[in-house]
């Protein structure tokens, strides 16, 4: 089962930034398109932004634009997400997830059923 690795997650104030990253160890990201989710207590899980396998494109759901920043970096075979002016309602798990697909497919790529391999997902907690 392919797997990835989510890191950087952690306890930040109101209006502060961290930066996730993204791993395979046993597959390369480089040939699929990667996106970010989360899921906050009590709600269903949501997309975030999806990255193509180049990075030569990316969205974001409406809601993410402005202050969520998705990028790549495949000789380092990761993806990063940089969250800024983090809000108290941004605390969440944040999940990882890679398609069997090089493209992110527009909407499609913000819907989980269309992603094949999936971290375990770090704890971001943004406090007041």
């Amino acid at each position: 089962q392919l797997q990835l690795v989510e890191s950087g997650g952690g306890l930040v104030k109101y209006g502060g930034s961290l930066r996730l990253s993204c791993t395979a160890s046993s597959f390369s990201l480089g040939d699929r398109a990667v996106g970010w989710f989360r899921q906050a207590p009590g709600k269903e899980r949501e997309g975030i932004s999806c990255i193509n396998s180049s990075g030569g494109a990316a969205n974001y759901a409406e809601s993410m634009v402005g202050r969520f920043t998705i990028r790549r970096d495949n000789a380092k075979n990761t993806v990063y997400l940089q969250m800024d002016s983090l809000e108290l309602e941004d605390t969440a798990v944040y999940y990882c997830a890679a398609r069997s697909v090089t493209q992110c497919s527009g909407i499609y790529g913000l819907q989980e059923n269309t992603y094949s391999a999936w971290g375990q997902g770090t704890q971001v907690t943004v406090s007041s």
